[in-house]
């Protein structure tokens, strides 16, 4: 069996801890926080290394076999946990992703769809755009039959401020391919990820 790998790297070169920390400190201070005691002294640079951390994925190679059995039906990963930052308010917004694809010529490794999730989610990020970027990534990638894509998220910009909607979830999707064009195949799609059509 031929193995096919694309390497997948973040950009860090823009990434200055240093700043980050001094506008950090800069915004705090801004909103009144005491930086001089000393439980909060260290805020500002655990705050810059933590939204690092939020805004950088891991490398990866997205490894790639050969569909030498011909296997026609869907592979799906569900529950893939997923942890992004709302754009608009720079909270983050938590929940799960469902990913799936009809094989063409080639299968995927299966702890790829989580890192493909990953990938496009440490970064600020709205869901709806979050849930096209993968589903758009795998179909140029993996050139599939299909590719299906559920994301159900708690924002905290709604359920910690604003309206205060606790509890309140976020479900998008993203078909393409077989899985939007034949009922069948989104019907199986949708009732094997828990989500009623």
């Amino acid at each position: 069996m031929t193995r096919a790998a694309l390497r997948v790297v973040h950009d860090h070169t823009t990434l200055d801890l240093d700043a980050a920390e001094l506008a950090a400190r800069d915004f705090l201070l801004a909103l009144g926080v005491d930086l001089d005691a000393d439980h909060l002294h260290a805020t500002p640079g655990r705050m810059a290394r933590a939204y690092a951390e939020l805004f950088t994925s891991r490398p990866f190679d997205l490894t790639t076999f050969p569909n030498d059995e011909g296997y026609d039906e869907l592979v799906l990963a569900r529950r893939i946990p997923l942890r992004s930052v709302c754009e608009h308010h720079l909270l983050p917004f938590v929940g799960i992703a469902h990913v799936g694809y009809l094989p063409g010529q080639r299968i995927l490794g299966l702890s790829k769809l989580a890192r493909i999730v990953e990938h496009f989610s440490r970064r600020p990020q709205v869901q709806e755009r979050l849930t096209k970027q993968i589903a758009d990534w795998l179909a140029e990638h993996l050139q599939p039959k299909g590719v299906g894509v559920v994301i159900e998220a708690e924002h905290t910009c709604m359920t910690l401020r604003g309206v205060q909607a606790a509890g309140a979830t976020t479900v998008t999707s993203t078909l393409l391919g077989s899985l939007r064009e034949d009922p069948r195949s989104r019907q199986e799609f949708f009732a094997l990820t828990g989500i009623a059509p």
